[in-house]
């Protein structure tokens, strides 16, 4: 059992549940339910089931690369070390963003970077 990528896939997990259940309700919904035109209403709502399904996906495969006893373990490293690049990127630009914003205590209330670093962490130190 590789602890450290098992970590990273509970994080997932986690974030996976916030997304379908906080991130709905607080991000997508008001977007969909906004007077802005239809066009940019349906643009967020396939960024976000984009989000949705690199997540869902991103999260089996550190399942399955935490595991010797998977069959896919010998061949998800280089996968997991991507997954975590790129979750290292998510969080670099959220956080510039939330920095950037203009929000008083805008790192802390667009707090997904936090998610996004620790499971990048994890899932890098994993590979090494």
């Amino acid at each position: 059992m590789n602890y450290f990528i098992f970590i990273s896939a509970l994080i997932t997990l986690v974030a996976v549940i916030g997304h379908f259940s906080m991130g709905r309700k607080e991000y997508l919904k008001p977007v969909l339910d906004s007077d802005i035109d239809i066009v940019p209403k349906k643009v967020m709502q396939s960024l976000f089931h984009y989000m949705s399904v690199f997540m869902v996906l991103s999260m089996i495969i550190l399942l399955a690369g935490s595991h010797h006893s998977c069959p896919m373990y010998d061949y998800v490293h280089n996968m997991v070390r991507f997954i975590g690049i790129v979750y290292a990127f998510f969080a670099l630009t959220q956080f510039i963003i939330a920095l950037t914003s203009g929000i008083s205590g805008g790192v802390f209330k667009i707090f997904q970077w936090v998610f996004w670093a620790f499971i990048a962490a994890f899932a890098i130190i994993g590979t090494l």
